[in-house]
């Protein structure tokens, strides 16, 4: 069985060199020739009127839905609308600024989320706003604490903070959700989960059977406790669960610093809920999709999208190609052994 098991570990790996091998060819081929157009493009800032959307939306129900009179006459205060907005230069109607957040283990987009924030701040007004659409599962605790921190720039500056959750805010993905004035959640979105994890796979048994011994060295009493391939002690253990515990409290006291009426000992047992549920616990404020909010703010305010593209090396661009062979678990499975780090 041990004979099987290593041979079919041998092939998996054999399969995983080859793919990587030609995800790393096509990268190279596709790097000499963004070289030669100056690189893989530029940072930039991309802002949208997510308001156009609407209006376009509009006029086509209009034009096969009235007679050739009202589209006439569609058409036209359309043109007095779009001159008007011309003349003025700007809207005096406060402004929505969109930001979309799409989480991972790593927390990946808040590279860019850092940028969209200081963008918006360098020029939203008091009576602006800005939504958040979060998609976030959670993952590694500082990661998403940095999220969090980028977040909590637009609360200090006074300007209303909105996140829009339509399928998950979970966990590291809640930290962040509970930092905004108001959540909104789709009637069936998950919500929660305020828990910490640690899952440690451990091979020195089977190292020990077949010989192979694990050496570490280290200088200080904690600086590695729980470990991949060593001998794990009952004092380490508990020096890992003690780790857990106080990462656990610090993330139940900030979501309490959040939203101060939560009774945060009955939400924080890592359990997670769909919407409906969660908003009688206290964990968002109103059931609605991030559609029908934008919908509404439409009336009342100048939806501005933002987003921020950012260059990416020829390694980050490898990294990504080798997590879509491979389902990012083998990179998941090394960040783990590599630093035992927490997840939330």
């Amino acid at each position: 069985m041990l004979d099987y098991l290593l041979q079919y570990g041998l092939f998996l790996a054999e399969t995983l060199t080859i793919v990587v091998a030609v995800a790393a060819l096509a990268l190279l081929v596709a790097a000499l020739a963004a070289r030669r157009r100056g690189g893989f493009g530029p940072e930039r800032l991309e802002v949208r009127d997510l308001g156009a959307r609407y209006r376009e939306m509009k006029q086509a129900l209009e034009s096969g839905f009235l007679g050739a009179r009202e589209r006439k006459a569609a058409a036209k205060a359309r043109k007095r609308e779009a001159k008007a907005r011309e003349k003025e230069g700007r809207s005096d109607r406060p402004r929505v600024f969109v930001l979309d957040f799409k989480g991972d283990m790593r927390a990946s987009a808040v590279a860019s989320l850092r940028e969209e924030v200081t963008a918006v701040l360098a020029f939203a007004r008091p009576e602006d706003e800005v939504l958040v659409r979060l998609e976030n599962a959670g993952g590694m605790v500082h990661e998403h604490g940095f999220a969090a921190s980028q977040l909590m720039r637009v609360r200090e500056r006074g300007i209303p903070l909105t996140v829009s959750v339509d399928r998950i805010a979970a966990s590291g993905g809640y930290m962040m959700a509970c930092v905004a004035d108001r959540i909104v959640a789709a009637p069936f979105a998950i919500l929660g989960s305020i828990g910490v994890l640690a899952q440690i796979p451990n091979f020195h048994r089977l190292l020990d059977r077949h010989g192979i011994d694990f050496e570490q060295f280290k200088g200080g009493e904690y600086k590695r406790t729980v470990t991949l391939f060593g001998e794990n002690t009952d004092a380490d253990r508990e020096k890992l669960g003690q780790d857990i515990e106080e990462i656990h409290a610090i993330f139940k006291h900030f979501v309490v610093e959040q939203r101060p009426g939560l009774d945060v000992e009955k939400v924080a047992t890592g359990e997670h809920w769909l919407a409906r549920r969660a908003k009688d616990l206290g964990l968002c404020d109103e059931l609605m999709t991030s559609d029908d909010y934008l919908l509404a703010a439409n009336e009342r305010a100048d939806l501005v999208g933002v987003r921020f593209e950012a260059r990416k090396r020829l390694a980050t661009r490898l990294a990504e190609a080798v997590a879509v062979f491979t389902g990012g678990a083998e990179a998941a499975l090394w960040a783990s052994a590599r630093d035992r780090r927490l997840s939330l």
